[in-house]
């Protein structure tokens, strides 16, 4: 099945309109500037956010002007987040391309994702609309908390499946309830329809974090990513979380502190990689995306009449869960 088609068949005029006005956003004729901005275009991946606004916006009503430069302004934003969590991260690539801070250096890549995410906002002013500025920028500030919330729970000795759903919440999460969300407000849904929208979202971006991180206990190049890259950067998962506190090896519990401060070894990372799957981590992972895939048909069995609106949430929502990178 063709994912991808089937959810933009409803609003295939929108994203071409969406794409335009990103790629102007994203253009500047000077040389080192304009230089970055390319590059970044062109690892443009799936759009799989502004599709989210747009088809929320059209489930609610019509994409307008306010809809689409909504859309930039969040897609830009995260564009920026991705930028600067590169030299946070010092990772060298991104989506299978050079990242910005290893094309150029840090201080560009800084300042590269300034400048996009000053557009970010330009954009969002063009609104017109108050309640989307606000929700935006406090979305800026969400994104940086749970960056920085990470970070404090890689120093964090505790593991906890509580602690995993907080960062993931601030983070991939709430720029997906936020898509959501302002699709609905930028055409005028009712406050009801706009929360039941933003919980649509969140339940999605939760759904999305956990099946990337259940591809780190993979090796593919599709996704990317060698296998315990997670694990590399000091980060603890869902699988392991759970594989850790439903097994009777405190050995094990050793090594993923380990991880946490940063001495864990490859071989190491091998062993815990194939230890959360011996003790049921990636299952229970699976169980939970589904049961918050089952949260999310709930939305679109009560708040989608449109034929075509529904079948692409649908499909959109089984992409989520089932994409392969």
């Amino acid at each position: 099945m063709d994912f991808l088609s089937t959810i933009k068949q409803p609003i295939e005029a929108e994203m071409a309109e969406f794409i335009e006005l990103f790629n102007q956003s994203l253009t500047n004729e000077d040389g080192l500037l304009g230089q970055a901005l390319t590059h970044i275009r062109q690892r443009a991946g799936k759009r799989m956010r502004p599709m989210l606004t747009l088809l929320v916006a059209r489930n609610f009503g019509q994409v307008t002007r306010e809809t689409q430069h909504a859309a930039v302004g969040l897609e830009l934003l995260h564009t920026a987040s991705l930028v600067h969590d590169d030299v946070v991260d010092e990772s060298s690539e991104r989506r299978g391309q050079a990242s910005v801070n290893e094309m150029y250096d840090n201080k560009v890549a800084v300042l590269v994702g300034d400048f996009v995410l000053s557009t970010a906002l330009l954009n969002v002013a063009k609104t017109g609309n108050v309640q989307i500025v606000e929700y935006i920028s406090e979305l800026g500030r969400t994104l940086s908390n749970g960056e920085i919330l990470q970070l404090t729970n890689i120093q964090n000795q505790e593991i906890s499946e509580e602690v995993y759903y907080q960062v993931i919440r601030q983070k991939t999460a709430a720029l997906f309830e936020a898509c959501a969300g302002i699709g609905a407000l930028s055409v005028g849904a009712s406050a009801e329809q706009v929360e039941a929208a933003k919980r649509f979202g969140q339940n999605l971006g939760i759904i999305f974090q956990i099946r990337d991180d259940i591809f780190d206990y993979y090796d593919s190049k599709e996704i990317g990513k060698p296998t315990g890259n997670d694990m590399a950067e000091g980060k603890l998962t869902l699988p392991v979380i759970y594989a850790l506190q439903h097994s009777p090896y405190d050995s094990m519990t050793t090594l993923a502190r380990k991880v946490k401060t940063g001495t864990v070894n490859p071989d190491e990372i091998a062993v815990l990689v194939e230890f959360a799957k011996q003790y049921g981590g990636i299952e229970y992972a699976e169980q939970r995306m589904w049961e918050f895939h089952a949260e999310c048909s709930h939305f679109i069995e009560h708040y989608t009449t449109d034929l075509t609106i529904r079948t692409a949430l649908e499909t959109y929502l089984d992409y989520v869960i089932e994409r392969k990178s």
